[in-house]
Parts: C-alpha cells; structure tokens; sequence
C-alpha cells in the first residue's frame, strides 16, 4: 500500500495567514511531530482501539450476563419470601384455632365405693319396704354414703354397677319370703325386683345379684327389702375364729368403663 506524502508549507506560505514568527514556528513543529509518527504506531492505535472496543462489549455482556443472574436470583428470594409469608399467615391462623380451642380435659377416673353394716336389720312391720343402710365406707371415690345411710350418692353421670349380698335369717320355723329390689331418688326401678324363700327355724342364705343403672351426679342409689314375716333378719355376725366378723349387707358399686361422662 502506498504512503501519502506529508503535508509540509514552507514559511511564505505559512507567513499567508499566521501573524507572528511565534505561531509559524510552533506549526513547524507540529509539522515535525507528525512526520515523525510511523505508520505502525498508527496501526498499534487503531489496534488498541479495536481491542478496547472489543473489551468494552465483552464487558457488557458481562454487565448483561450478571444483570440476567440478578434478576434471576431477585425472583427466587421473592418466592421465598412469598412462601415465607404464607407459612406465618397460616400459622397465624392455627394460632387462632388455638386460642379458640377449650382447654384439654383431665382424664376421667373411674368412680367406686365398697360399703357394708355390721348390725342385723329387721323389719318391723311385714309387707313394708325398708331401705337397707350402711353404716361403714370401705373405700370410695366419687361414690358415698347420703343422709340417711340407705342413700349412696354419686358425683358424676355415668352408668353404674351395684353389686350386693345380704345375709338373710329365719329365726323361727315355716317358710318365710323376702324381697329386694333398687331405688334411684326415691322411686322403685321398674322390674328390679327378686324373692328369696327361707325354710324353717335359721334358715339361712345370702342373697346377691347387681343392678346396671345410668345415674346423674347428685342422684342416690338405694337397695330395699321387704318380707312377709317379722320373724325374716339381715343378720350380723360377730368374729368367731378362724372366721372374720360378716356383715349384715355389702355393697358394692363401680362405673361401666367408657360410660362416665
């Protein structure tokens, strides 16, 4: 490729339009620093501003690269938050849940009583009812003896257990009859009624059976006997080696599990 000569004027010419020896010595120089610069050093110029070129779009790539990875990393930690803010919202609803909740109920324990009397009862008069009473509590919870002692009272509703056995006498000869039936507040439980037959002087024998009833707390159970003949006992008696004392009546009441409310 061929080189353009250099554009030199000689001073004439310069002295045309330049006004002191000043201003046409100094672009005699300029003159001189530009044919000093070779062509090579102009090709390293256009080169380095290439390169630089070069550099300053692969930098904007970068810029872009490293803007699309930002963006990228801002969604995710939006999501996160989002999700973040939905866990609490919903915690803060079980905490609502929570609070509205009544508070857990103590577990229930089952209610018992073991009674018994250790005096002999009569009847005074035949064909009268008479409830059975108790004077001794063997051991209870829930379950107690009421005023009168015939009561036994209890704390909860639920459905209970009465188990019973009396220890009935003739004291004199011939048959004699005895009834026993259940009571609740006061009034006689339809068809709970039994009899038992006592034959001849101290006939003996020990009635018992149970009765299964759904009470309230605050009700009172009550066993009632009768007999046709005042010569019938609930008898006690009294300790006599190797035997223990027996009592005239036991009783004996537990709740039905799963029905104590």
């Amino acid at each position: 490729m061929a080189t353009t000569p250099p554009l030199r004027l000689n001073r004439n010419q310069l002295a045309q339009f330049l006004q002191s020896q000043e201003q046409i010595r100094a672009f005699e120089n300029l003159f001189t620093l530009t044919e000093q610069l070779a062509p090579t050093t102009l090709n390293d110029i256009a080169q380095d501003a290439g390169s630089a070129l070069s550099a300053a779009a692969a930098a904007q790539n970068q810029i872009h690269d490293a803007e699309q990875a930002l963006s990228v990393m801002l969604a995710a930690c939006e999501a996160k938050v989002t999700q973040a803010l939905q866990q609490i919202q919903a915690l803060g609803h079980v905490a609502q849940l929570v609070e509205t909740m009544p508070p857990p109920q103590q577990p229930v324990r089952h209610r018992y009583g073991t009674f018994y009397d250790t005096t002999t009862q009569t009847a005074a008069v035949i064909n009268t009812a008479y409830p059975i009473t108790f004077n001794t509590t063997d051991t209870a919870l829930g379950v107690s003896r009421g005023t009168p002692t015939s009561r036994i009272v209890v704390d909860r509703e639920g459905l209970y257990n009465f188990q019973f056995s009396a220890q009935l006498d003739n004291t004199i000869g011939g048959n004699h009859l005895a009834f026993i039936w259940a009571r609740v507040n006061g009034v006689n439980v339809a068809q709970s009624a039994s009899q038992v037959r006592l034959k001849g002087t101290d006939g003996e024998m020990v009635a018992a059976w149970n009765f299964v009833l759904p009470l309230k707390g605050g009700d009172y159970f009550e066993l009632v006997w009768s007999t046709n003949d005042t010569a019938v006992q609930i008898v006690a008696q009294a300790a006599a080696a190797p035997v223990p004392a027996i009592p005239s009546v036991i009783l004996t009441v537990t709740t039905v599990p799963g029905y104590l409310i």
